[in-house]
């Protein structure tokens, strides 16, 4: 007999050779219906493969991330196997799951294929999964690989064999199609009940430009058509929400090639959007204790190897600026942070002055590869809402839960209520990635993980997801549509202080090193636009909208009196405009409905006479008449954050 620990902690004993699907039978048979695999001691395996020794097991259902990462990598062998049915002698490289769905790279030798026939492969896929032909796993000597491989004539298996050290190879079959293949899989093809092919790009084999260029097949599945009907609905809303698309026709942004790639430029809208958001910030921080610092956009060369950054970023920044003194090299700054920690330096502190908050909304500059440059959500220039604080050991854990609690209020004022605190530690089996000591680390490590539990966070543990320097506490938020952003950033920090070598004075009149703690609640503006943007659709709360307002005159003997409406608004710190256009007024109804203009107040003959507005709400239609009063002090009642 063995013992199986279950999630929940409860331990069943089984016989030995037992199976992770006959252990879902033993709890349930409705459970053992949607196994699709089984995490035993951290490794997925395949529900069939039999269990040996103790163990403990975690059944992995379509809810799972590496249940439904099984599901897509067995729905790439299903694939396979339709399109070695519909064209024989394809050859096939690799075919992983991926984030959203699978891809294969396959090599049709002279063929092209053309999107016209995926409905072909689709039809192809759900014949096949309709069989429930079980994934059945074999391990294989390298020599019987390689001569399987040889008979077929596959040049691309026999070159991922060549790697692999003979003992470790395994087979997968499905149905009349075999691969080569670590698994797992799900327990047959029967579960692939929705098959969707997605696009086809070009794809080197192993991303060797000089190599045969294999065609690289996305597609994706699901257990149920309603989910695949459901995902392809969320795509076509992500087209109508880019934030590249909003961002050109609400004129929040743009780019140039003279200014040069990924380098945004913002046009008037976007920039008082832009400086909205950095105000309510700000006035959060003043409340916080925080301190409001500007450094420069460069730093001398040494700065960066003194922090570290030099080192970790040096291949990813713009090239050293040169001066007319010989050996004097500076970077655009990729981090605020080296800067923060010599403005700590300009004077000696007490124990009594700590914590000290810098914060600044602080420009920063990384070369990213252009093939990598997104929109907003990738660029090479981008501002974070940075602040450093320092403070002693002992006020670590309160000053971080403080800083969660900002991140909270700021994800709550912009309608961001889904997201998990994913806490992302240090990989313990490559040190190298990292600076700085075993004892420190342990330490901000420690006092990430008390203060997201004191906070009661919903929280999620990533090994190897650390920076450099030190622990993080990262906020994945979901959207509108579901897709998951990572946004907001806590990290603790015992390094730098060391590299810097600051210092503060302790009550045992004693030197001692501060501790430093990173956050920005937005991560970058950049970034955060992009992702507002396309979680509410270009629709901002009120009291970001960049214009709050339009005035629409039915005809231009009104602009007079559309002019004195303006002012008074305008007094009361609400921004609009005033559309003059020679239009008739259902046009410039429908224009300003385009522009996502939270309100249009149309006056005509009866509102001028009256002395009122006739208010429409963008989305909403017609409110009725109010007067300006009336109508000023409701939007100064909504755009209180």
């Amino acid at each position: 007999m063995i013992n199986i620990t279950l999630p929940d902690g409860s331990v069943r004993a089984y016989e030995q050779g037992v199976t992770s699907m006959q252990i879902a039978l033993s709890i349930s048979e409705g459970l053992a219906r949607n196994v699709l695999a089984a995490e035993v001691d951290g490794e997925v395996w395949d529900a069939s493969r039999p269990i040996e020794k103790d163990s403990q097991v975690k059944l992995l259902t379509w809810n799972d991330v590496k249940g439904k990462s099984t599901f897509w990598h067995s729905s790439a062998h299903l694939m396979a196997e339709a399109l070695e049915a519909l064209y024989p002698g394809t050859k096939f490289g690799i075919g992983p799951a991926i984030e959203t769905g699978f891809y294969y790279d396959v090599d049709f030798g002279d063929k092209v294929l053309s999107s016209d026939e995926f409905k072909k492969i689709e039809d192809k896929m759900i014949e096949l999964a309709k069989t429930k032909e079980e994934f059945v796993r074999k391990p294989i000597s390298k020599a019987d690989a390689i001569a399987y491989f040889t008979e077929k004539g596959d040049e691309y298996k026999l070159d991922l064999i060549k790697d692999l050290p003979d003992g470790s190879i395994t087979f997968y079959t499905q149905g009349n199609f075999t691969d080569l293949c670590r698994g797992p899989h799900i327990p047959n093809t029967g579960f692939i009940k929705a098959v969707k092919v997605m696009s086809l790009a070009g794809a080197y084999w192993r991303g060797d430009e000089t190599r045969k260029q294999l065609t690289r097949i996305y597609g994706v599945t699901f257990p149920k058509a309603s989910e695949l009907t459901e995902y392809l609905h969320v795509l076509e809303e992500a087209k109508k929400r880019d934030h590249r698309k909003l961002g050109k026709e609400l004129e929040l942004f743009a780019f140039s090639e003279k200014v040069g790639m990924g380098l945004p430029l913002w046009l008037p809208k976007g920039t008082a959007l832009r400086e909205r958001l950095a105000n309510f910030l700000q006035k959060a921080q003043v409340k916080a204790g925080y301190e409001q610092v500007i450094t420069p956009h460069i730093g001398h060369k040494n700065l960066y190897v003194t922090s570290g950054h030099y080192e970790k970023y040096g291949a990813d920044s713009f090239q050293p600026i040169k001066t007319p003194q010989e050996g004097e090299e500076f970077f655009l700054k990729p981090m605020n942070c080296p800067h923060h920690c010599e403005i700590y330096k300009t004077k000696p502190r007490s124990y009594k002055d700590l914590p000290v908050r810098l914060a600044e909304f602080g420009t920063v500059y990384r070369y990213e590869q252009s093939g990598e440059l997104h929109g907003l959500t990738r660029v090479r220039g981008f501002t974070q809402d940075d602040a450093h604080l320092f403070c002693r050991p002992d006020q670590v854990k309160e000053e971080f839960m403080k800083v969660i609690d900002l991140v909270l209020y700021v994800f709550k004022a912009l309608g961001f209520d889904d997201y998990i605190a994913q806490v992302s530690l240090r990989d313990p089996e490559n040190k190298t990635k990292y600076i700085g000591s075993d004892e420190n680390w342990a330490l901000a490590e420690s006092a990430i993980i008390e203060a997201a539990e004191e906070k009661g966070l919903k929280t999620v543990v990533e090994t190897g997801e650390a920076a450099f320097y030190g622990p993080k506490l990262d906020f994945m938020v979901k959207d509108a549509l579901g897709r998951k952003w990572q946004l907001g950033t806590i990290q603790v920090d015992y390094n730098l202080p060391e590299r810097f070598e600051l210092e503060y004075t302790g009550s045992d009149n004693q030197k001692h090193r501060p501790v430093m703690i990173h956050r920005a609640p937005f991560g970058s503006l950049e970034r955060f636009v992009a992702v507002l943007i396309e979680h509410c659709a270009g629709n901002f709360p009120l009291w970001l909208s960049p214009e709050q307002f339009i005035i629409l005159p039915i005809s231009e003997k009104y602009e007079e009196y559309a002019k004195k409406l303006s002012d008074v608004l305008k007094d009361s710190d609400i921004c609009g405009l005033i559309d003059f256009r020679d239009e008739k007024i259902g046009r410039k109804i429908r224009d300003a409905e385009v522009k996502k203009i939270p309100y249009m107040l149309i006056v005509g003959e009866k509102e001028a006479a009256e002395n009122v507005v006739s208010v429409r709400k963008h989305g909403q239609g017609d409110l009725g008449s109010m007067s300006i009063e009336e109508f000023k002090q409701q939007i100064i009642k909504e755009i209180t954050v």
